[in-house]
């Protein structure tokens, strides 16, 4: 995989990001050059002020570490020569070059770390310092700790701004999936209004002018136009609140599912679906009403029922379904589907589109579909107003 360029996931510096950051370098430096500065003023005050100078323009230097990293670490631990001072911004700009892991950088640096501390200990020994080989396992733990760290949270850094990118990209692709779907129904709408509706539109708009023109026209000639006027209306209507089950293929312009499947059908779908091995109780509340119910609702109801069974062939495989379908001409059709969560995961999974589709289909009836997470089960409710 291409590396991505550490100023990219490399977060910004707040406020109180400053603030601690600066009290640790000073909680370092005074750590670290309390017996350093001690030994150097009985030696020379001279070695003092350079001492203190050079920290001071470390700790300024430190907050270009961003900008230039491999110079001010460079120059900060070239400080650390004859300033303990700086001990504390050269840790800090020690372990920011980490993070960017740009290893003959950390290799470099971690080199003349080394080298330097040793060299710091000549000029300016310590009545307790202890063998030399000591302090040399010491300072490249040190070191070692210091850049090994840096480069975790490098790592760390950069692996959370993939995470989120890889999120927010599932998440608009999967918008504009869910947008296409929309888009690609829509259309299908469209196509199939026109085909519907144009004959029952110049229907109407033939007997409408013959009334405007004709003037001979008697009461009940008139009263006769008027009732085939009302009636075309009434059909153009029912042919539109029908049209999402009518819907044509793009490419043929043929019926997609021809005759289209009503309630009437929903039993034989659920044997259907029982005969190929899903457990499912249907409990169809619907046909104690004594009321034929309109089949653009049946439609609707049939494919939902369709797709809650297909979801859960898919996502719960050998779970035990409910089919429960409801209502009343005044209350409208209820249906819910539910299924206890799988204990496995599935191997298959979809594009997360059935349901949308569903959605549209009824809210475009006038009602609403929702599926949801309820007490270790899914759930899927839908409600189509009767008169849709």
């Amino acid at each position: 995989m291409e590396s991505v360029p550490p100023d990219v996931y490399e977060p910004p510096l707040t406020r109180w990001g400053q603030v601690w950051r600066t009290a640790a370098m000073v909680l370092i430096s005074l750590l670290v050059c309390l017996t350093p500065l001690h030994a150097a003023w009985r030696q020379a005050h001279w070695l003092v002020a350079v001492d203190l100078v050079l920290g001071a323009a470390a700790f300024v230097l430190v907050f270009f570490r961003r900008r230039h990293p491999m110079a001010v670490a460079t120059v900060i631990t070239l400080f650390g020569l004859i300033s303990s001072t700086a001990s504390g911004p050269g840790v800090l700009a020690a372990a920011s070059l980490a993070t960017r892991r740009v290893w003959w950088q950390l290799t470099l640096v971690g080199g003349l770390n080394v080298g330097i501390s040793f060299v710091y200990a000549a000029l300016v020994p310590t009545p307790d310092g202890g063998p030399w080989w000591v302090d040399l396992v010491v300072v490249v733990v040190i070191t070692v700790a210091i850049l090994g760290w840096g480069a975790y949270i490098g790592s760390r850094r950069e692996l959370l701004w993939t995470l989120k990118n890889r999120a927010e990209r599932a998440e608009a692709e999967q918008e504009l999936r869910s947008s296409q779907a929309r888009a690609n129904e829509w259309a299908r709408i469209a196509r199939e209004m026109h085909d519907v509706l144009a004959h029952r539109i110049s229907q109407v708009s033939m007997h409408a002018s013959a009334l405007a023109f004709r003037t001979d026209l008697g009461a009940d000639e008139m009263r006769a136009s008027a009732t085939i006027i009302q009636d075309t209306a009434h059909q153009a209507l029912a042919d539109l609140r029908s049209v999402l089950g009518v819907l044509r293929d793009p490419e043929s312009g043929e019926l997609l599912e021809p005759p289209q499947p009503t309630y009437r059908d929903l039993a034989a779908l659920v044997e259907a679906v029982r005969a190929a091995g899903l457990d499912v109780t249907y409990d169809d509340r619907l046909a104690d009403t004594g009321s034929e119910l309109p089949d653009v609702i049946g439609r609707t109801v049939y494919r939902i029922v369709q797709e809650g069974m297909t979801n859960a062939v898919r996502h719960a495989p050998g779970t035990a379904l409910r089919v429960v379908v409801s209502g009343s001409r005044d209350e409208g059709v209820s249906v819910e589907l539910r299924n206890p969560l799988a204990l496995r995961p599935a191997t298959t999974t979809g594009g997360g589109l059935g349901l949308v589709g569903m959605s549209e289909r009824a809210e475009l009836c006038g009602g609403t579909l929702e599926g949801r997470r309820e007490n270790g089960a899914w759930v899927l409710r839908g409600w189509i107003p009767w008169a849709a």
